[in-house]
């Protein structure tokens, strides 16, 4: 796995989008739409509840929220909630790739591939 400004690589695909990790390990499109009506105040689409909505069903050990190439990925309190029930990281995607890699339990990820 390996990224930069505008991508991520996992499993050989190239993903010019952010993407969901899921913990069967498949690799979906980042439902943004979930989390516009907050963009204003954020003055970016932050990652929301809504979009974590996905973690009650598959729950994982720990989950990983890459927060962007430069870690400017805005996180709604009601996020940081919902995390909060789960061991969680949140750092930049090239900080949380080699954390990811080394990985053994069952895990979730959210990797903003811009900003």
């Amino acid at each position: 796995m390996r990224s930069e400004f505008g991508w991520v690589e996992i499993g050989g695909t190239r993903y010019e989008h952010d993407v969901i990790i899921h913990t069967d390990g498949s690799v979906s499109k980042r439902k943004k739409k979930l989390s516009k009506p907050w963009a204003s105040e954020f003055g970016h689409t932050p990652l929301s509840a809504e979009e974590l909505a996905f973690l009650n069903e598959e729950t994982p050990e720990v989950v990983y929220i890459g927060t962007g190439q430069y870690g400017d990925l805005p996180v709604t309190p009601n996020a940081a909630k919902l995390l909060a029930e789960y061991e969680h990281i949140v750092r930049p995607v090239p900080d949380i790739i080699p954390l990811i890699a080394k990985e053994q339990r069952k895990y979730a990820a959210v990797l903003h591939v811009t900003c």
